[in-house]
């Protein structure tokens, strides 16, 4: 069973900057990993991925530039730098991992991000 636990959410100002965790635990938790993001009334986006070999990444246009994944393989943590933050990035942001960058199947619970103007 993998476990992905967020944390470092918070309010943040516009143009502001926040980090974002996730440590994974579990007997397997895939090669990928990612960030995901929910805001009210809207669907899920993929907001970053990463391969646990190797450290490729990709990223949504909507935040390419301004947010940096990153992984620890030692620490099994993988982290999202936010900058320059704008009030649509404001949601809850999930950690995922999976078998696969098209397979990210594992969510945690998620972290509250607010962006306010």
């Amino acid at each position: 069973q993998v476990q992905l636990v967020e944390s470092g959410g918070g309010l943040v100002q516009a143009g502001g900057s926040l980090r974002l965790s996730c440590a994974a635990s579990g007997r397997t938790f895939g090669t990928y990993a990612g960030w995901f993001r929910q805001a009210p009334g809207k669907e899920r986006e993929r907001v970053a991925d990463i391969s646990w070999i190797g450290g490729s990444t990709s990223y949504a246009d909507s935040v390419k530039g301004r947010f940096t994944i990153s992984r620890d393989n030692a620490k099994k943590m993988v982290y999202l730098q936010m900058s320059s933050l704008k009030p649509e990035d404001t949601a809850v942001y999930y950690c995922a991992a999976g078998l696969s960058r098209s397979r990210l199947d594992y969510f945690g619970q998620g972290t509250q991000v607010t962006v306010s103007s």
